[in-house]
């Protein structure tokens, strides 16, 4: 990440408050989701994934107490996966896509991740141009992953450490 990257983002921390998603920030999160994607997840999923996944781990990005976009990940052994990410579409274009991926890659790290690895639709331009700036690159295609409209999934992959150790 260029110097001046890593300046505008902290400079969007100061603005912008990331924390581990409670039950309590639900109805922004599914307002959220249901402004994002075409089949939404429910509050049971979400609660599920809160209360009962032990390897997830949620994050919302707070401005002024309001959630504007979240975050999930699973942490399996050495690997972390991201389940899940939005913007409050009125927020959207003000990098906090960016910032919530950095945020979970740190803590990734933090908890014993040397990897990452996410899917995303390829008609979702916007994403894959933000993962690609991150350092992710595609590593394989998933037939029909998304079950809503039978699209495909690109698999993508960033080693966090900057080594591949396959």
């Amino acid at each position: 990440m260029a110097a001046a990257e890593f300046v505008e983002l902290e400079k969007e921390k100061d603005l912008y408050q990331v924390v581990p998603m409670g039950e309590n920030h639900l109805d922004e999160v599914l307002a959220i989701e249901s402004a994002s994607f075409p089949t939404p997840w429910s509050r049971n999923a979400f609660l599920g994934e809160l209360f009962d996944n032990q390897f997830a781990y949620y994050y919302v990005c707070l401005k002024e107490g309001r959630v504007v976009g979240y975050v999930g990940m699973w942490i399996i052994l050495d690997e972390a996966h991201v389940t899940n990410i939005a913007i409050h579409p009125f927020f959207r274009g003000r990098k906090l896509g960016k910032l919530l991926l950095t945020e979970i890659m740190g803590r990734a790290v933090c908890l014993g991740a040397d990897k990452i690895t996410l899917e995303v639709r390829p008609s979702n331009k916007v994403a894959r141009s933000l993962y690609r700036q991150l350092g992710f690159v595609a590593a394989g295609i998933r037939k029909g992953y998304y079950s809503d409209t039978r699209e495909d999934a690109i698999v993508m992959w960033k080693h966090l450490f900057g080594v591949d150790k396959r």
